[in-house]
């Protein structure tokens, strides 16, 4: 009995740190934002006042921040869903995509999986810039010269408002694909190779290889992968408001939800309303992991 009351306590205090620390540093500054939505705090006087709900009912009429809203819905379905399939085919082909006999990836998959990585190594706002080059609307852009040279350019990239969400969008999947090209070749690595070699035998192509053996198990990434990725989707300030004119133009044709709070925030002091665009990417976040999860769910599959 006294060994276990030890060992209960034990456990206590090895677990009051972290707790404390998450709740200090995590949930107490949830519910703070939550309290400052409710105010019209500007951020320099240290008794704002209450209004209630205000703030969120200013938010229904608010165009500019409603379309921040439409372009992180947009990229909740397709930064997830492009660079998913993306990264499916690169691991496939990679792991057991190669030819001659046997189950076997291309020749030097693991070089390609360094290349296909090397993204995730650079900064967000180093590929901010890095793209702000590659999309010039000169000669001088690394897409637009070659256009320009065969009597197609140049296209404004980032300051045509029907194109410039297609580029960012672009450079988010090719910044994300490399991560999880090599997080479904781990998972491929643990299939038993045999299940692959059966397959074969039975007369199984590389497309029922893929659909029959591959995504059923390796489903449980790809839920892990889409979960990510839309959280992600959700908070894509950095390369938005580095990269783009205006920081979500032109014409606010790029701005997300976090572009806004920020501008909000710190440009127009308004903490106040910038807390309430907060709390409802919250639950914009928060909502689709629920979702994604529910919807995701089945039985697991074992090997």
């Amino acid at each position: 009995m006294f060994n276990r009351y030890r060992r209960g306590l034990f456990i206590t205090a090895f677990l009051t740190a972290p707790v404390v620390l998450y709740v200090t540093y995590v949930l107490a500054p949830y519910a703070q934002a939550f309290q400052i939505s409710t105010t019209n705090w500007r951020g320099v006087n240290a008794s704002p006042q209450s209004i209630g709900l205000e703030n969120f009912v200013r938010l229904f009429n608010d165009d500019i921040f409603w379309r921040a809203v439409r372009h992180n819905l947009a990229l909740l379905v397709l930064l997830p869903l492009i660079t998913i399939v993306i990264a499916l085919f690169f691991a496939f082909l990679l792991s057991v995509g190669g030819g001659g006999q046997g189950v076997v990836g291309i020749r030097g998959s693991g070089f390609y999986r360094v290349v296909f990585f090397f993204p995730q190594v650079l900064a967000v706002a180093v590929v901010g810039v890095l793209f702000q080059q590659v999309f010039r609307p000169d000669g001088s852009g690394m897409l637009n010269a070659p256009l320009m040279g065969i009597g197609l350019g140049p296209f404004g990239f980032l300051s045509d408002t029907k194109i410039a969400f297609w580029s960012v969008l672009g450079v988010l999947v090719w910044q994300a694909v490399g991560f999880y090209v090599v997080l479904f070749s781990a998972g491929l690595a643990s299939i038993p190779n045999d299940m692959f070699e059966a397959a074969r035998i039975d007369g199984a192509g590389r497309i029922a290889l893929f659909f029959r053996i591959t995504l059923p198990l390796l489903w449980d990434t790809v839920q892990v992968a889409w979960v990510y990725l839309g959280i992600l989707a959700l908070d894509v300030f950095a390369v938005v408001w580095v990269m783009t004119d205006q920081h979500g133009g032109p014409d606010w044709s790029t701005t997300v939800m976090a572009a806004e709070i920020y501008r909000t925030a710190f440009q127009n002091f308004r903490f106040g309303y910038a807390s309430a665009m907060g709390v409802v990417m919250f639950f914009f976040t928060v909502g689709f992991a629920i979702l994604s999860l529910r919807l995701s769910r089945r039985e697991r599959i074992e090997y």
